[in-house]
């Protein structure tokens, strides 16, 4: 299932996308999360689907939101063989990992805002998102992919400028703006989306393709990348891990490209959507 959240009359409902345009109002079985992880929910939610008497709309004619609240937001570094060769940087042996906090979360069609006295250098990331649908505790590479609920889009929005002060060593400061991690537009549930590894994926930036590559790219894959983090944490439903970016970022440009106010900044994966945001520079006070 493509599941959506979205709001109408001031609450929020979860619905699931058909037909590519229409979506049906499948919140009596839970929220996205819910019909996600729990066997029954999703059973009540193809009991709505296939009811001719619940409420449809125009997917067009909705306000989204994020499809979840994630549990955690937990990033890749450097994890597009493209993307290292463009940075000069040295490929990993192992994942790098930084974090995002709930402040960066940013809905679809959001405008994304900041002031010009804090970053004048921000660039956009065309990432994967896997979204954990069980607890997951020192797996195999091999059962990884069980513990995976759905996939997203998500945009990794980063501060160069405030990321690479002090040596290189202000990642997560430089990451975790208010609003420096949209996602969405939906959650593709896993069992559309068997093999994450095989995704085109791009950044479209004002109507010109700044990014284009797959997910086959990936240095390590959704399974690599999971089975490696539960040998330090308990993932939980709900987490979310954006699995990294591929060539063609801002900072690796000559010359740079960097988001400017009035931007239009779409991150587009196949069989899951494009994350549409806007871009709002406030100059300083």
């Amino acid at each position: 299932m493509k599941l959506v959240t979205y709001e109408q009359n001031g609450a929020v409902r979860a619905g699931a996308v058909v037909d590519g345009d229409r979506v049906v109002d499948v919140s009596a079985a839970g929220d996205v999360l819910r019909i996600m992880t729990d066997p029954a929910a999703q059973r009540r939610a193809m009991e709505l689907l296939g009811d001719p008497q619940t409420a449809r709309f125009a997917l067009s004619d909705l306000r989204l939101r994020a499809p979840l609240v994630p549990r955690s937001l937990i990033c890749i570094g450097l994890n597009y063989m493209d993307h290292c060769r463009e940075t000069g940087a040295a490929v990993p042996t192992r994942p790098v990992i930084f974090a995002k906090f709930a402040n960066a979360l940013a809905d679809p069609g959001d405008t994304i805002t900041w002031y010009a006295d804090t970053t004048r250098e921000v660039d956009y990331e065309a990432e994967l998102g896997v979204v954990i649908g069980k607890p997951c505790y020192r797996v195999s590479e091999a059962e990884a992919l069980q513990y995976v609920g759905g996939y997203t889009c998500v945009n990794d929005i980063s501060a160069r400028d405030v990321q690479l002060t002090d040596g290189g060593k202000q990642w997560t400061l430089g990451k975790t703006l208010d609003g420096f991690c949209p996602i969405g537009p939906a959650l593709v549930t896993a069992d559309d989306i068997p093999d994450p590894q095989t995704l085109s994926i791009r950044c479209v930036l004002n109507g010109q393709v700044v990014q284009h590559s797959n997910t086959k790219e990936m240095i390590f894959s959704c399974a690599v990348l999971i089975a490696h983090l539960s040998r330090f944490m308990t993932l939980q439903p709900g987490d979310l891990i954006s699995t990294g970016t591929p060539f063609g970022v801002g900072m690796s440009r000559e010359p740079k490209l960097w988001l400017k106010d009035g931007d239009v900044v779409v991150v587009e994966i196949e069989k899951i959507g494009a994350l549409e945001n806007r871009v709002r520079v406030v100059e300083s006070h």
